[in-house]
């Protein structure tokens, strides 16, 4: 729980940008899960955050790789990408906290579950 509010900010935004949280201001405020969010799949969310176009970085700001037309590595890690998001596809956002799991996290924060 020791991440920087900066970061944390930065994703808040980005996931209420793709529509996935609700978030309201002021002194009983706070996020929560969108009726999209509790839909979204772990593979969905991460497919929309993940922001590069090459899965190898084959293409640099200094100039592309010579090798880039003819490179099946280049092929062979996009297909790899997109199996482990479609193995993700089955897991759904809501589902992944336990109680179990959020107790420890309610407690450090002061909440108790269910609220």
């Amino acid at each position: 729980m020791a991440t920087p509010y900066n970061h944390v900010s930065k994703a808040m935004a980005k996931l209420r940008s793709l529509g996935l949280i609700e978030v309201e201001r002021g002194r009983a405020g706070g996020a929560r899960l969108s009726p999209a969010g509790r839909g979204a799949t772990a593979g969905q969310v991460l497919r929309d955050l993940d922001s590069r176009t090459d899965a190898a970085d084959c293409v640099a700001p200094g100039g592309d790789c010579p090798l880039i037309n003819e490179c099946r590595l280049r092929a062979a890690l996009s297909r790899a990408r997109e199996a482990f998001y479609r193995e993700l596809d089955t897991v759904v956002v809501a589902d992944l906290p336990g109680s179990r799991q959020m107790a420890p996290v309610f407690q450090m924060i002061g909440l108790r579950p269910g609220l």
